[in-house]
């Protein structure tokens, strides 16, 4: 039996058959169905994607002033050792993390130990690490932005311990043969930072409450958001995975709903648009039961301009949902003629019209997800 391949041989081999099956198929890779059953998970637990968090790295410990005594020798000289240094506070990247309700208000390091007689220097405290969900950008009290988590195992020290304090041994000299003196250990840094979580998702479902985004992506994914015949149902964003044939996946995250006025902090407010900024694309999904479903497309373009100007001009598609409901076609017909974009007409609940859809979002993914590197 042959040794196993390393992790570098397993990624050339995976790339290899990717490209080999691009050769063989000239067609677009074919999305599959979910094979699994649907994923399990808390929905009571409480989501959070902003905290305001007070950070204090640990002091370090002061140096000490001693003399050594020693038999026959009474004045044997300084002997203080010196302080240990702080804590630092370190924030990493997990991607066992998906919200910051685990993160406290208030972060303080352990303090270095003070140092001690016989030359014996103080203990240094640990580290603290604090880990995030992927994708969590860290900001100080001016909103400039301190760093960004994107991959995981990225991390950053936000606050530094203090060094510690040199004990009077240190200062000894040719001259100063009893230096009576040390120095005290330095303050830790204080910082008062927010952090902000944004989904990182390939395509964002955009759309009014009661849209069908919810069921459109339990109905391309294994994801399970909650579905109910009330406003804001969904409350948090949900990220589903669609799988295709040549192992691609691509992240679909439905958005909670928005309302005219989002950006002026109505409804649900601006709480969750930040979260579309990391999306390669955006998929707006309008609903066809309504009366003038052009003006759900207009209003929803507008809410994003108004939130950062130039983000209602990622590369998007126009999903028309609830296609089997009364006046749907003729409200399609209409839409249709005052836009300048393919609509997609689905029915999300009865997984009617899907596939056009899946294959849609695959052609945005190849086009546009490589111009924005890996950092999306």
């Amino acid at each position: 039996m042959g040794a196993p391949l390393s992790y570098s041989q397993l990624q050339w081999l995976r790339s290899s058959l990717k490209i080999s099956l691009r050769i063989f198929h000239s067609y677009t890779a074919k999305p599959l169905k979910p094979h699994k059953p649907k994923a399990a998970g808390n929905q009571t637990e409480k989501f959070l994607d902003f905290k305001r968090v007070q950070i204090s790295g640990g002091n370090g410990g002061d140096g000490m002033m001693c003399f050594s005594s020693l038999y026959k020798k009474e004045f044997a000289g300084p002997d203080g050792g010196d302080g240990g240094n702080g804590g630092h506070v370190i924030v990493s990247a997990s991607r066992s993390k998906k919200s910051l309700n685990h993160v406290p208000s208030i972060i303080k390091a352990e303090d270095g130990e003070k140092g001690k007689s016989k030359n014996c220097y103080g203990k240094n405290a640990e580290h603290i690490y604090i880990e995030v969900p992927v994708g969590t950008v860290i900001k100080d009290e001016f909103q400039q932005d301190i760093a960004s988590l994107d991959s995981e195992g990225n991390y950053v020290v936000v606050a530094r311990g203090g060094a510690g304090g040199k004990g009077n041994r240190f200062f000894l000299s040719n001259e100063v043969r009893a230096p009576a003196y040390a120095e005290m250990g330095a303050e830790g840094e204080k910082k008062t930072v927010y952090l902000e979580l944004k989904t990182m998702a390939h395509a964002g479902l955009i759309g009014f409450p009661n849209a069908g985004k919810s069921t459109l992506l339990r109905a391309i994914s294994r994801a399970r958001p909650k579905v109910a015949a009330y406003p804001f149902t969904t409350l948090n964003p949900h990220v589903g995975m669609v799988v295709y044939d040549d192992f691609e996946q691509i992240a679909v995250a439905d958005i909670p709903g928005l309302i005219p006025d989002a950006h002026k902090n109505r409804g649900l407010g601006i709480a969750f648009l930040r979260h579309i900024e990391r999306c390669t694309c955006l998929l707006y999904v309008i609903d066809l039961s309504v009366d003038d479903p052009w003006i759900q497309l207009d209003s929803l373009k507008f809410e994003l301009e108004q939130y950062k100007e130039g983000l209602s001009r990622r590369p998007h598609a126009v999903i028309g949902n609830k296609i089997d409901l009364p006046n749907a076609e003729k409200n399609l017909k209409e839409l249709e003629e005052r836009i300048d974009l393919p609509v997609f007409a689905v029915s999300a609940k009865n997984k009617l019209n899907i596939e056009p859809v899946l294959y849609h979002i695959r052609e945005l993914y190849d086009k546009y997800s490589q111009k924005k590197g890996a950092g999306w």
